[in-house]
């Protein structure tokens, strides 16, 4: 990317947080950002295919270094659930999706450790616009929040019943007299609205901050000999810094998700 260097740093910045944005049905759809979804999957696949290549040379016996960080993976998000799940086997499904929701968005947070113009190396060869970190979309952890929200809901039915669900919705939390169903209903409206705005925009604000901070200090190391070592110095302060941020946030998203579905099992 040697000509983005000649670039203001306006321009810079703008030009990769560019989005590889493709109408669906002539646009009437709206814009699929393909180089968030493309990313999302392909990490989601690398991180399952991780798991169980270590499932599968897994042993009884003394384990190597590999299966042993993953059984204390296995472990951490086990007794995270456990601490927040009380409701039937957690290890039939609950578990399992934590797992693979913590996974599957700390891999994706943990590309904002790639410099810009080095992932654009590879980019390019496909795309000119492209976007690395798909979490610094908000339309990706929008989606990821809507999928968690839906299944509250199903779970919701599933635990109480259609007719529970529905007596929950109108009666609760203020009782269950018809001149307060208006204000019950109103309420666990802006309940259920709430929690994937506040879910999504939690993981999106933080990446995207990091995303940004990371992208001043590069092109700041592109501006002579002294940007380069002071980008690389603070380069590096950041990234250690930003170690936490990605572990947390995807900690933070996983932890909302179990709290979310727990909630759907329990009543007011």
């Amino acid at each position: 990317m040697s000509t983005e260097h000649a670039l203001t740093p306006t321009s810079y910045i703008q030009h990769h947080l560019s989005f590889n944005a493709q109408p669906v049905g002539d646009g009437l759809f709206g814009m699929v950002h393909v180089d968030s979804v493309i990313t999302a999957f392909v990490i989601g696949f690398a991180a399952l295919g991780f798991i169980a290549w270590i499932a599968r040379g897994a042993t009884a016996g003394v384990p190597n270094k590999r299966q042993a960080f993953v059984e204390i993976l296995f472990e951490f998000v086990d007794d995270t659930v456990k601490g927040i799940f009380p409701h039937g086997d957690r290890s039939s499904f609950m578990a399992p999706a934590a797992l693979t929701v913590f996974v599957w968005v700390l891999m994706m947070n943990a590309l904002d450790f790639i410099p810009a113009d080095a992932a654009a190396a590879v980019t390019g060869l496909f795309s000119e616009e492209w976007r690395l970190v798909p979490t610094a979309d908000v339309n990706t952890t929008f989606a990821l929040a809507l999928a968690v929200w839906f299944l509250m809901i199903f779970y919701g039915i599933k635990v109480k019943g259609i007719g529970g669900w529905l007596h929950e919705i109108f009666c609760a939390p203020f009782g269950g007299h018809p001149l307060l169903w208006p204000a019950n209903l109103l309420f666990n409206i802006v309940e259920y609205v709430s929690k994937p705005l506040s879910h999504s925009l939690r993981l999106y604000g933080n990446m995207y901050a990091g995303e940004i901070i990371f992208l001043l200090l590069w092109v700041w190391a592109a501006t002579g000999v002294t940007g380069t070592i002071a980008g690389a110095l603070l380069g590096a302060s950041w990234a250690i810094f930003h170690i936490l941020i990605v572990v947390l946030q995807a900690y933070i998203f996983m932890t909302l998700t179990v709290v979310y579905l727990a909630m759907a099992h329990e009543g007011h």
